[in-house]
């Protein structure tokens, strides 16, 4: 369920919703919201949210999550002898080495895994920690920026410079990830920031059961129009109307009051990012190397024998294309043992920032006449299908947002206008819900538009 809740001691207003989606029997997904307990914990540790999207066999992902997000956060507030970026750096090779081990205890657990992405917003300052492909997004002002790196096959060929950035081959499978919590007994953890706090700051955390089936500008134009708890639910609700393959989760946050002053100077995003008070070293180094030739060449080759099998197989050419496959598998293999070596301990660095080298994408959320005809056509095809299924529903309500956000469109105001038809839509998809008819039918496509 939705969450809405505003924290009074560093006014942070924030929701968070999870949804098993409309083609999964249960929601592997969960999430973590760890607030301060009081103002000395709030200095020393900040807020902590978390999203983690489990995989494995039977429940085995639903468990790997579970533990992600009940351990972390804990183990995070506990390390009081280290900095806030050592803390969540060793919180989550705590956390990799707690679902391996318990997935080595059960055969019906073995290879289980999770995606984790973290934020913490402390007085002055966020730090992002990542593995997986879930992702963390900032909202300032109208752009909207990924601070994450997908950990998937996809991206890592991109940054490896065997397919041009934002250019996805339809041939490249999209859910293969290449880093997760729990599989193998090292993980290496991407560290992002600090980025620095500024008044209307909003972010989203969401599993890819939302950022696979929203584009980045259409989750930047309904976090920009709506707040926290119509934006989590609006987001879920347009996900499960083009399809709901996966589960789906999304926590937004927004930063309500200027953020203490740094050193006596507001902290922007112009300078620097500050500082973190200074750190031990940690056990485990965070490093950002160039890819290696050897590195280069698994990428290239993978990508070829990936084209060449897919080629042939179109082709009825069974055997060569078997034989290109068992290439392209060779070359995953030498990627993943050379992925695997950097995760391993070796000499320790500093964490005290800056860390990483995000944001990894940047968007122009501004609502324009596009996006609200996108809402609008949506909005009219929930309709058709609620008449065609006789559902019972408000309409006069839903009639009432329809209007008003024809009434902003012409007046220009397209942030006013994609508010409307959000709210429209989330308005019918929760009498949707109510329907007895709708009951142990999850795979129901009528809502696919």
């Amino acid at each position: 369920m939705s969450e809405p809740r505003v924290d009074r001691r560093s006014a942070l207003e924030y929701a968070s919703l999870s949804d098993v989606g409309l083609r999964r029997g249960n929601n592997q997904d969960s999430f973590a919201v760890a607030l301060a307990g009081d103002e000395q914990d709030w200095q020393r540790r900040g807020h902590l949210f978390m999203v983690a999207d489990g995989m494995g066999a039977h429940a085995a992902g639903e468990l790997a999550s579970k533990m992600a997000c009940e351990g972390l956060p804990h183990t995070y507030r506990k390390m009081l002898d280290r900095g806030p970026s050592q803390a969540l750096n060793l919180a989550l090779h705590t956390a990799n080495t707690t679902i391996h081990e318990r997935g080595q205890a059960n055969a019906e657990f073995q290879g289980m895994g999770t995606t984790c992405s973290v934020l913490v917003l402390l007085p002055n300052s966020a730090l992002v920690a990542h593995v997986g492909d879930s992702r963390v997004y900032r909202l300032r002002g109208e752009k909207f920026e990924q601070l994450t790196f997908d950990h998937s096959l996809v991206w890592e060929m991109m940054a490896a410079g065997q397919m041009p950035r934002g250019e996805v081959a339809n041939f490249i499978p999209k859910n293969i990830i290449t880093r997760s919590l729990g599989p193998r007994p090292d993980v290496q953890v991407d560290l992002e920031g600090p980025y620095a706090l500024e008044l209307g700051d909003t972010f989203l955390l969401c599993s890819d059961g939302l950022s696979g089936q929203l584009k980045d500008e259409e989750l930047g134009s309904l976090l920009l129009a709506l707040p926290p708890e119509d934006a989590v639910r609006a987001m879920i609700d347009m996900a499960n109307l083009r399809g709901g393959p996966d589960n789906i989760t999304a926590i937004v946050v927004r930063v309500r009051e200027e953020p203490p002053a740094q050193g006596g100077v507001a902290a922007t995003s112009a300078g620097p990012r500050p500082s973190l008070p200074a750190e031990e070293p940690s056990p485990v180094a965070i490093t950002d190397t160039p890819s290696s030739p050897l590195t280069q060449a698994m990428w290239a080759l993978l990508a070829v024998a990936l084209l060449f099998a897919l080629a042939l197989a179109a082709s009825d050419n069974r055997v060569a294309a078997l034989v290109s496959g068992l290439v392209a598998a060779a070359a995953a293999v030498v990627l993943l043992v050379s992925n695997l070596a950097k995760s391993s301990p070796a000499t320790p660095t500093d964490l005290a920032g800056p860390l990483g080298t995000g944001p990894h994408g940047a968007f122009d959320a501004a609502p324009n006449g596009e996006r609200v005809a996108a809402l609008a056509l949506m909005a009219q095809q929930l309709r058709e299908a609620a008449k065609d299924e006789h559902w019972t529903l408000d309409w006069n309500r839903f009639n009432t947002y329809g209007d008003h956000a024809q009434a902003a469109m012409r007046k220009g105001d397209f942030v006013g206008a994609v508010r409307e038809y959000a709210l429209a839509i989330t308005t019918m998809m929760a009498d949707i819900r109510r329907q007895p008819s709708r009951k142990d039918h999850r795979d129901n496509s009528v809502l696919d538009l």
